[in-house]
This record gives C-alpha cells, structure tokens and sequence, in this order.
C-alpha cells in the first residue's frame, strides 16, 4: 500500500522565469538573474500566486486537504509553500529542478551560438533523452523520481499528499505514476506547459498500482484569489528530429 493522492504544485513565478522570458524576447543569449538556480525566489506575482493557493487550500473541507507535503529543496518552491500555508512540509533533494549542466543559463539562442553540436544533438535526441553534459535528460530526472515515490509510499500510506516542486518533475511524475511511454509523455509536453502555482491531482484509492489523472494544470483558484495566471514555456522542440 502507498499513498492514494498526489496534489502537484508547480512553484509560483519566479525571478528566473520572469528573466528567461525576457532575455529569449529580446534574443539574448544568457539569461541574466545573477543567482544560482536553486536560490531564485518568487516574484512579487509568484507571491501572490502563492496567497492565493494558500486561500484556495484553506477553503476546502479538511477531508480533501493534503495530510502531508514534500518540497523541492528550491527556494521558489519553499516560498510557495510557506506564503501557501503548507507548512510543515518535508525537504527532498530528488525534487530539484531538472539540471541543465553547461547549458545552464543559457537561452536556446546562447546553446546554439556556444554550442551548436549539443543544439544539433538535442534536435535528433529529443528531451526526453538528451543530456547536456554536466545534466539530466529527462529520463534520468524520472528514475530519481521512481526512487522519490517508493519512500514516499513508506511514508504516507493511506495519505494525500502535496508536492511542490518544478514544471518538468510535475510532467515527469506524470509519466512514472500513469505509465506513460515516452511518446504519450512528448506529445503532452508539445501542446502544455506547466503553468506556475497549478495544480496536477493524482488518484489511486487503493494506494498501489498506476494512478489516473484528476486534474491537469488547474490554475481556477488563481484567478479567483486575485493572482495573476503566467505562463513561461520552456523548449517547444521536444520531439526527436
């Protein structure tokens, strides 16, 4: 037995979303935040967005609200979670954003003018395979996140659980915890990002086997509370080629 429901948060809008939005409309190639990914905060809509989860989650029966919450160790999404009132809440590296290795900071226009056999690479690759160096594919996020659900499965047996963490492990807890194949995964990956501060259910009333989807990239509660909704796609190249 393990769990029986996953509420998947994507972290408010950050700092660095705001600045890669911005550096890949004006066709720069590095973007220009000044900190290392895992200490970008929130925005002042990220905070919002953040609120306004927090009155959403308040306002539900306390039967339909989360028992426990993991956390990505990121300070984005442990501002999320505080200003979201999901406190206390547990800590696991295995939730990091995907790492981008020497592509780091970089805007598709900076891989392909500094490094243009790793852009042709990750053209023929896909995402789901390629890693830059120094990185992650995405399949290799997916198998620290097959190790990520067996102890939260230990731990939260019978439970709901809410996870905050980032847009590619949400897609990518998606596909371990429905049984995606790597087509399903590209083709939804293709038409959504994952938007900040939404939210992803998960349903498994026996607390083992695969699990349904309930909801998708949910952002309702956004717009009700007030929050601005932001939307900042990543690679739209996802499919091999």
């Amino acid at each position: 037995m393990g769990a029986t429901e996953l509420i998947l948060i994507r972290h408010g809008e950050s700092a660095g979303n705001v600045a890669a939005t911005h550096a890949q409309r004006t066709g720069a190639e590095v973007v220009d935040v000044g900190l290392r990914d895992p200490d970008v905060p929130l925005s002042a809509g990220g905070e919002a967005q953040a609120a306004a989860l927090g009155t959403w989650l308040g306002g539900l029966p306390p039967e339909e609200r989360p028992d426990s919450v993991w956390c990505s160790p990121y300070l984005r999404a442990r501002q999320t979670a505080e200003l979201a009132g999901l406190t206390p809440f547990r800590v696991d590296e295995r939730l990091r954003d995907r790492e981008l290795g020497i592509l780091d900071m970089l805007t598709s226009r900076g891989v392909q003018a500094r490094y243009p056999e790793e852009a042709r690479r990750k053209q023929w690759l896909g995402k789901f395979a390629y890693r830059p160096p120094g990185g992650e594919s995405w399949a290799d996020v997916a198998l620290r996140l097959r190790s990520l659900l067996r102890d939260l499965d230990d731990a939260e047996d019978g439970r709901s659980v809410a996870v905050i963490c980032h847009d590619a492990v949400i897609m990518l807890l998606r596909y371990v915890c429905e049984g995606l194949l790597e087509a399903d995964l590209l083709d939804i990956a293709a038409a959504n990002s994952v938007r900040n501060g939404s939210v992803t259910r998960l349903l498994r009333p026996a607390g083992t086997g695969f699990w349904d989807l309930a909801a998708f990239n949910s952002v309702d509660h956004l717009a009700r509370g007030g929050a601005p909704v932001t939307e900042h796609a990543g690679d739209e190249n996802v499919h091999p080629r």
